[in-house]
C-alpha cells in the first residue's frame, strides 16, 4: 500500500511537471492584441441634433458629437500546425459589426480554428471576417476612419469552412462553404453560400479577385405554413476586385470595385410556389485610394467612391420611388497623425453627393442632395 501511494505521488508530481512544461511551451504561442477607438463627428451643412441628425449611409462613424467606437480584444494561438483566433468586440462599432442591433447577444467578431496539414494548405472553420472588399471592421486596418458604401453594404463576416492554398510563391487560392451572409452564430435556413478568392501578392502589394454565390434568405417551403404573397429572394452573386500597391516608399495606391445582384426569386400564391416576376436587384461601385507619407508621424490619404443601387437592391443610398435606382459620389480626405507608435489621430473631411434630393436635409430642414461633415478620431492599438 505504501509503495502504491509513493508510486501515485511520483506519477502526480511527474504529470504536474509535464503539464506545467506543456503550458509554458503553449503560452509562448499565445498573443493578446486589440484596439480602442472614439471620435467626434459634426455636420457642416446639416443638423447634428436628435432624430434629425444626418449621416452618410455607411457604417460605424455615423453618430453625432463625441461618440464611442469599440473596444477590441483578440486572443490568438499560433502553433506549427494548429491555432485559433478569438476576437471580441464591445461598443457601438462592435455592435454594428456583429449585428447586435438585430437582436443577437453576440460579442464575437471572429472565432475560428485552423489546421495546417502542409506548408501550402490551411483549413479554417468558424466565424471569420469577410474576404471581400478593401476595408475591414477594425479601425486599425483602415486609413480612413469612416467607411465606404461598398464596405458598409457587406458582407461583414462569414461562418463556415474554408481552404487556403498557396499555388506558387505569389499566387494563392481560397475556396469556402459558408452559412448565408450575416448568419454567423448558426444556420437556421438550410442553404449555403460558396466563396472563392484568387490572389496575387508581391513585396509591394497585391491583387485579389473575389466571388460569392448562394441563397441568402432560404428557399420557400410549402410545409412551413407560408402566407399568401410571401416571397423569397433568389440567389445572390457578387464579384469583387481589390488591389493595392506601394508605388514608392512614400506613395500607396489602392482600388476596390464590386458588383452584387440578387435574382427575383420565388413567391407563394396561396396554392403553389411560383417564380417571382421582376428584375434582379443589387448594387455596384468603385473606389480609389491614395495615401502619401510625409514622415513617420504624418500621412495624408484620400478616398473617392462612386456607389449605385438598382431596383431597391440596398438601403445605403436614397433611391427613386419609381424605379428604385440611386447613387452617391463620396470624397473623403483623412490625415493619420502618430504621436506614438500605438496612438493614431485621424482628422477627416467628408463630402457626399447623392442623385436624389431626398438623400439628406440641410440646416434649414429642406431636402438636399449633399452632406458635408468632419470628424476627429483617436485609435489606440496594443
Amino acid at each position: 500500500m505504501k509503495t502504491t501511494k509513493i508510486l501515485l505521488l511520483l506519477i502526480t508530481v511527474l504529470s504536474f511537471h509535464s503539464l506545467q512544461a506543456q503550458e509554458e511551451a503553449d503560452a509562448s504561442n499565445i498573443t493578446i492584441s486589440g484596439s480602442v477607438d472614439a471620435y467626434f463627428r459634426a455636420n457642416l451643412t446639416a443638423p447634428n441634433k436628435g432624430d434629425v441628425a444626418q449621416a452618410p449611409g455607411t457604417s460605424f462613424a455615423n453618430l453625432p458629437g463625441f461618440a464611442l467606437g469599440m473596444a477590441n480584444v483578440v486572443a490568438a494561438y499560433e502553433g506549427e500546425k494548429v491555432g485559433f483566433v478569438a476576437d471580441l468586440v464591445f461598443g457601438p462599432r462592435g455592435a454594428d459589426a456583429v449585428f447586435l442591433s438585430t437582436g443577437s447577444a453576440n460579442i464575437v467578431n471572429q472565432l475560428y480554428m485552423y489546421w495546417r496539414p502542409s506548408d501550402n494548405l490551411t483549413f479554417t472553420i468558424g466565424n471569420f471576417n469577410t474576404y471581400l472588399g478593401y476595408e475591414v471592421i477594425s479601425p486599425t486596418g483602415n486609413f480612413n476612419y469612416s467607411t465606404s458604401y461598398m464596405f458598409s453594404s457587406g458582407p461583414f463576416s462569414h461562418t463556415g469552412l474554408k481552404a487556403d492554398i498557396d499555388l506558387t510563391e505569389n499566387w494563392s487560392l481560397m475556396a469556402a462553404v459558408m452559412n448565408p451572409t450575416d448568419f454567423t452564430e448558426f444556420n437556421p435556413l438550410g442553404t449555403y453560400t460558396a466563396g472563392l478568392q484568387l490572389g496575387y501578392e508581391t513585396d509591394n502589394g497585391g491583387t485579389w479577385l473575389n466571388f460569392l454565390y448562394g441563397d441568402q434568405d432560404g428557399k420557400l417551403d410549402e410545409d412551413h405554413g407560408l402566407v399568401n404573397g410571401e416571397a423569397s429572394a433568389g440567389s445572390t452573386f457578387q464579384v469583387d476586385l481589390t488591389t493595392g500597391y506601394n508605388a514608392t516608399e512614400a506613395l500607396y495606391l489602392g482600388l476596390n470595385t464590386t458588383y452584387l445582384t440578387t435574382s427575383a426569386g420565388e413567391v407563394y400564391n396561396g396554392s403553389a410556389i411560383m417564380d417571382a416576376s421582376g428584375d434582379a436587384a443589387g448594387f455596384y461601385g468603385i473606389a480609389g485610394y491614395v495615401q502619401a507619407s510625409t514622415s513617420e508621424k504624418f500621412s495624408l490619404g484620400a478616398r473617392a467612391e462612386y456607389f449605385s443601387i438598382f431596383n431597391n437592391g440596398g438601403s445605403a443610398v436614397a433611391t427613386d420611388p419609381i424605379d428604385g435606382d440611386g447613387n452617391v459620389l463620396a470624397f473623403t480626405l483623412s490625415g493619420n497623425i502618430k504621436p506614438t507608435n500605438n496612438l493614431t489621430l485621424i482628422p477627416e473631411l467628408r463630402l457626399d453627393t447623392a442623385s436624389e434630393q431626398s438623400a439628406f436635409i440641410n440646416r434649414s430642414m429642406n431636402p438636399s442632395k449633399s452632406l458635408s461633415s468632419i470628424l476627429l478620431a483617436a485609435v489606440f492599438s496594443f
